[in-house]
């Protein structure tokens, strides 16, 4: 966890890739890809990059315009301005239609750190999760990113990925499998289950190191496609571990955690824990104090683990 790497560079190269390798793939903009990592892509394609200034909501009807075309649009913009801003024309044009448009939220979370509540996005998730058939990425290595867009390009379908914006190690070697709604155990464990996603997996894979050093054997798991949700995998930690403590960058409510516990409440019930933001809204600041704020840094992880193994 030594090498840290830029998500929406990552992320730009990797479109870049797609694109070299299917015509189709196009990029469209709201004054946003420069931000998004995408800054190199109108030189390499030209005629392939559509900018539209700060109109979030017509660039999503224009995708779904240009997928009935046959072209594979990807839209990326701060990540509250593609879901909160546009639901509407989500829930519509891409969601209703079943569109195959790739839409990108970056700077997701909280780390647009400094201009608070307007600029987080800690509720994406939750909004764009109610929306039937779009399918959710949420990588939280470099890796993973790349891989998700290949993923993301591939599939027939509306999407929706979540990155941040700070450097983030990372986490997997190049060759690790990534398959759409299947998680990947990082690592086996039987005392609990701990599940990250995104920009804070790599607390959640600090926290377990932590917690093992405490004599508890942690079963950790990257949830890197909230939907679909890895059903079986998600089960068989719940009946194999009893106890299931979810790790995210968003509020409590309508993430990943309450996607779990829907999941586990019908099928395996099982006490679970939930860590990520509370029924207020987020301060600004530095992000890495942010989330420390929010209980999500690997000491804080780890004593809300053994708190809950207590209960």
């Amino acid at each position: 966890m030594n090498e840290l790497k830029d998500p929406r560079k990552t992320f730009g190269e990797a479109v870049i890739e797609a694109a070299e390798k299917n015509p189709n793939v196009v990029v469209l903009s709201a004054d946003s890809s420069s931000g998004s990592g995408l800054g190199a892509f109108p030189e390499r394609f030209p005629d392939r990059h559509f900018e539209f200034g700060i109109m979030e909501q017509g660039v999503i009807g224009f995708a779904s315009g240009l997928a009935t075309t046959g072209k594979i649009p990807v839209f990326a913009a701060i990540a509250p301005f593609v879901t909160a801003r546009p639901f509407e024309m989500f829930r519509n044009d891409l969601g209703y239609m079943n569109q195959n448009v790739k839409v990108v939220g970056r700077c997701a979370g909280l780390t647009y750190d400094q201009l608070g509540s307007t600029h987080h996005s800690i509720d994406d998730v939750a909004i764009i999760r109610t929306i039937p058939g779009v399918t959710i990425f949420n990588p939280g290595d470099p890796v993973t990113i790349r891989k998700a867009v290949h993923a993301m390009i591939n599939h027939t379908g509306p999407c929706y990925m979540k990155i941040g914006s700070p450097k983030m190690p990372v986490l997997y070697p190049e060759d690790v499998t990534f398959t759409t709604g299947r998680g990947i155990v990082m690592k086996e464990g039987s005392d609990v289950t701990l599940v990250g996603t995104g920009t804070v997996l790599s607390k959640a894979v600090a926290a377990a190191g932590l917690l093992e050093k405490s004599g508890i054997s942690v079963r950790l798991i990257d949830i890197h496609t909230v939907k679909p949700l890895d059903r079986d995998l998600i089960l068989k930690a719940a009946r194999e571990t009893g106890r299931i403590v979810t790790v995210e960058e968003h509020f409590i409510a309508g993430g990943l955690g309450s996607a779990i516990a829907e999941l586990c409440s019908q099928e395996y019930p099982v006490k679970m824990k939930m860590i990520g933001i509370g029924d207020f809204y987020a301060s600004n600041g530095p992000y890495e104090e942010l989330l420390g704020k929010y209980g999500l840094q690997p000491e804080q992880i780890k004593d809300t683990v053994i708190k809950f193994l207590s209960t």
